[in-house]
């Protein structure tokens, strides 16, 4: 969708299809559950974790946090990255509230 097309949606459609593209990927899926399980803030683990190349894994770490799913600390010459809470529960509050806006479906025979 091109930029110029997002002010037909409202901020809310815009945020939640942003969220949705961002963990639209298993490699992002699989980053944010080991960040998940992991309950700690991580930086070298992924590669071996994840079984992806470095330049992909960090491709795909800048995508999270464009959206701001997860948050880097800068340690010396790395940086080590955790799920953002406040973002975290954005997310779910959002996806929530559009799973919740489906009653039933609109033919008896569905």
């Amino acid at each position: 969708m091109g930029v110029t097309q997002k002010h037909l949606f409202t901020d809310q459609q815009n945020e939640l299809a942003a969220l949705a593209k961002a963990i639209g990927h298993p490699a992002r899926i699989a980053i944010l559950q080991h960040l998940i399980q992991s309950n700690t803030c991580i930086n070298g683990d992924l590669v071996q974790e994840i079984g992806l190349a470095q330049a992909t894994i960090s491709q795909h770490l800048r995508e999270l946090k464009e959206v701001g799913l997860i948050q880097g600390t800068i340690e010396g010459t790395k940086v080590s990255y955790c799920i953002h809470p406040g973002k975290w529960n954005e997310l779910q509050t959002l996806f929530d509230g559009f799973f919740k806006t489906f009653d039933k479906c609109c033919n008896s025979s569905c």
